[in-house]
């Protein structure tokens, strides 16, 4: 299995398990808070939204997945969103290691 097809199968997983936040204000205080553990930001975020987490996570030293489209990470957890933040650490752990 591809790194891509592994990384959006994990991203579903991870939501049917209730591991993700998404929304641009639950994202920034989970960074801020330590308990987003890994990032996965739209490659067609707008350039401001992009700065501003791009920004966070290099501060607060979270890995960013910065290569799916806003389509690829809707369609991973059946839901329209540009940034999905992944609680646990298991799943970030993974995330990692396949997107290395």
């Amino acid at each position: 299995m591809t790194n891509y097809k592994q990384t959006l199968n994990l991203l579903g997983i991870a939501r049917r398990a209730g591991k993700i936040v998404t929304g641009e204000a639950l994202v920034l205080s989970g960074i801020r808070s330590h308990r987003v553990q890994f990032l996965f930001l739209a490659s067609d975020a707008g350039t401001a939204t992009a700065k501003r987490f791009l920004d966070k996570s290099r501060f607060y030293t979270v890995p960013v997945n910065h290569q799916l489209t806003k389509a690829e990470l809707s369609a991973a957890i059946g839901q329209p969103r540009t940034i999905i933040g992944i609680t646990d650490q298991g799943f970030a752990r993974k995330l990692n290691e396949i997107n290395k």
